[in-house]
């Protein structure tokens, strides 16, 4: 999770494609880019919860009509936000990128947590293609000013974000 200060810091600095919506019951902060949305943080306060109101954030960024991607905690069936994190996300046609795997390391206790990619897509987007996107929304937002404001650096992208081909999958060749 990024620090309240490395969001402000993104808002003021990459304006052009880091965004906040906030209301009242809601907050989300999300990265705009020519062909894809990550939704970088969402939250929606427990008496909002069950109303409809994160259905409807996440359509108006559908409205865009381009693949949105997010990381979320793996299920663990003893905390039940993560599970009904996940059904929420299901409902919404959201799918779990099988071949994107990411790892987050934590600067400030060097603890490595395994996430989950999500993704919803208007198109027939490829997984790799949804790999390529969170390698482009790590390098230039999760670790922007890393050294600055942590004084110390995140993993290198190919250590955080890999990409594993599924048996059978065969790589497509890039155009030209």
């Amino acid at each position: 999770m990024k620090s309240k200060e490395h969001m402000e810091l993104l808002l003021k600095e990459k304006a052009e494609i880091y965004h906040k919506d906030e209301g009242e019951n809601h907050v989300i902060m999300y990265v705009e880019t020519d062909d894809f949305v990550f939704v970088d943080y969402l939250f929606v306060s427990k008496k909002a919860r069950g109303q409809g109101l994160g259905k409807q954030l996440l359509e108006k960024l559908k409205a865009k009509e381009k693949p949105i991607i997010l990381e979320v905690e793996p299920i663990d069936y003893e905390e039940t936000d993560t599970v009904k994190r996940n059904r929420f996300y299901a409902r919404e046609g959201f799918t779990h990128a099988q071949s994107v795997g990411y790892r987050k390391k934590s600067l400030a206790t060097n603890k490595v947590n395994e996430l989950e990619i999500l993704y919803w897509s208007p198109t027939d987007e490829s997984e790799h293609s949804i790999y390529e996107k969170m390698k482009h929304t790590y390098e230039n937002i999760h670790t922007y000013k890393d050294q600055d404001l942590y004084g110390q650096s995140y993993d290198d992208v190919d250590q955080a974000v890999t990409f594993k081909k599924s048996v059978g999958e065969i790589e497509k060749a890039p155009n030209g």
